[in-house]
């Protein structure tokens, strides 16, 4: 059998980082796809997808230190059933992707930097040596 999925998106939210009684890291986060269509009338429509992932060890860490809500991923993992019993007594389930892959797609600066603030921009600051304004253009 071949339990293998691949998924590109945007995650929905910063990733929650905990750590097991061994040391190892696990992070849980959840990412939103999206699949445009022509439906039966012939009209352009859009489904969005929300699937929780869990990453592990050091690609947990990783994960943590350069991800956040928005940033797009490509992982590369296998689907595994969650069951759990809830407070009440009930038995829960869940479908949710174990990363063993990934490779973020954002740029470095967009990675690093919270989505909420701007790079501060520098005004009135003279041009480095080997920049654009000196006369020698390496072509």
């Amino acid at each position: 059998m071949y339990n293998r999925i691949i998924l590109l998106g945007n995650l929905t939210r910063d990733i929650d980082l905990r750590y097991t009684t061994s040391g190892t890291a696990i992070g849980k986060v959840g990412i939103a796809t999206n699949r445009r269509f022509k439906n039966a009338q012939g009209e352009m429509q859009d489904e969005t997808m929300f699937i929780d992932l869990t990453f592990f060890g050091r690609t947990a860490e990783i994960a943590n230190q350069y991800l956040r809500k928005g940033s797009k991923i490509l992982v590369e993992g296998r689907l595994v059933l969650e069951q759990w019993t809830a407070q009440d007594g009930t038995r829960r389930s869940k479908h949710s992707v174990s990363v063993e892959n990934m490779q973020m797609l954002d740029s470095r600066q967009e990675s690093q930097q919270p989505t909420d603030t701007a790079p501060a921009q520098q005004e009135n600051q003279p041009p480095l040596p080997g920049g654009p304004d000196d006369e020698e253009v390496p072509f």
